[in-house]
């Protein structure tokens, strides 16, 4: 803006000057002044104009004074200030439809693979829905015929754990409001801890509960314990221990772990510390816990001792 202003001044200045030669000057008053210590060929200022003095080759006593009225500079100088502003706004306009032009070139692929990946995990899930049905009624004729054990007991665990991924990932696409009753957090613990016993034998369980009904939604519920209780398995170290406690309406999952190294990242999607799950397990734990209004915290202590912390006063019933 003052580069302008200071070639409007510039350029009055040379007008001014052409004007004192041929002294055809409509834009200009003409007048005399006797000569002082006045500097010449400037563009001066007073308090009502801009002004600047000529040598008159012909007389030594006069100057030859050229002038405009402040009103009529300081009329150029805003009409200079409207014409930027426009040209501000106007390049301002152009660079956010470059920009929004660019983002949506950028984008338009990346939405489309996301597209892509969203749907074929759909169609997966929908063609899953087949061999897990026909699975699970063979199963249960099989366990009808011969009876209950242990190795009964573990294809019914890994059955269960096909049926947990396949919960994650419907919620993971679907993300559906979710409909709220009365729990007991004691009694589904215990039952999801005795799934997780049998798929890791080698890991100690500790559990002390104190009997707590929640007002939440059961099925969301269960698949934030089961995340829970799966990241403490998996992350766990050799005849390792999982510790499940609650007072004053917090439960805590403790359990001993191998370094972690990025803590604050955990619950963020596709995060994940090797290469083993999808890591978006504790994604859908933080989601599912905003929904249900229950908040979640996680501690580490001494590098090898992680703590889930859930706080579940907003819908523990008094």
């Amino acid at each position: 803006m003052k580069s302008e202003l200071n070639r409007l001044k510039e350029s009055t200045l040379e007008k001014m000057k052409l004007c004192s030669f041929t002294l055809d000057c409509n834009e200009f008053t003409l007048d005399f002044v006797e000569k002082n210590r006045q500097e010449v060929v400037k563009l001066l200022s007073n308090k009502n104009e801009f002004y600047s003095l000529f040598h008159m080759p012909t007389d030594s006593k006069y100057y030859l004074k050229l002038s405009i009225n402040k009103k009529d500079f300081i009329a150029q100088e805003k009409k200079i200030k409207h014409s930027l502003e426009k040209k501000f706004l106007l390049y301002a306009v152009l660079i956010a439809l470059l920009s929004l032009l660019f983002s949506f070139y950028t984008l338009h692929p990346l939405k489309k693979a996301l597209k892509i990946n969203e749907e074929f995990i759909k169609d997966i899930l929908h063609d899953y829905n087949t061999p897990i049905s026909s699975l699970l009624i063979n199963f249960k004729l099989l366990k009808k015929e011969i009876g209950t054990n242990n190795k009964i007991n573990r294809m019914q665990n890994s059955i269960d754990t096909m049926l947990m991924l396949q919960n994650n990932l419907k919620y993971f696409l679907e993300n559906s409001s979710l409909q709220k009753e009365i729990v007991e957090l004691k009694e589904i613990i215990n039952q999801r801890v005795d799934y997780f016993k049998v798929q890791y034998p080698k890991i100690n369980f500790y559990l002390r509960l104190e009997e707590l009904k929640i007002k939440t939604n059961k099925d969301a519920f269960i698949r934030i314990i089961d995340n829970l209780l799966s990241n403490a398995c998996k992350y766990n170290i050799e005849n390792g221990f999982i510790k499940i406690y609650n007072k004053n309406n917090l439960i805590y999952i403790e359990n001993s772990t191998t370094k972690i190294k990025n803590p604050s990242k955990i619950f963020d999607r596709y995060y994940k510390e090797n290469q083993r799950g999808l890591g978006i397990g504790l994604d859908i734990v933080k989601k599912l816990s905003i929904q249900l209004d229950i908040n979640i915290e996680f501690e580490i202590k001494n590098t090898n001792i992680a703590t889930f912390i859930m706080d579940v006063n907003k819908v523990t019933l008094k």
